[in-house]
């Protein structure tokens, strides 16, 4: 998923993390890790200050993109 302003590329992983990588360069710009489970989704907001994930730990979780800190866990979802 890129960023709005195409800046930025978000991928998911069965690791259980997500990873913002430049996409100019192609570097990691940071790791998000909090899931217990593999990422099977992830998402910029439409201003890319945010960014969510969903995990088959039946947690989906909103991310600060530019610093990687989880400011919110949303439990409970199931039938990933």
């Amino acid at each position: 998923m890129f960023s709005p302003d195409c800046t930025s590329v978000l991928t998911s992983s069965v690791d259980g993390t997500a990873t913002i990588w430049s996409a100019a360069a192609g570097d990691c710009v940071r790791s998000l890790h909090g899931h217990e489970d593999e990422v099977l989704s992830a998402v910029f907001s439409p201003d890319g200050a945010l960014a969510l994930t969903a995990s088959v730990d039946e947690t989906a979780r909103l991310w600060h993109a530019a610093c990687g800190v989880c400011i919110r866990s949303l439990e409970g979802h199931e039938d990933v």
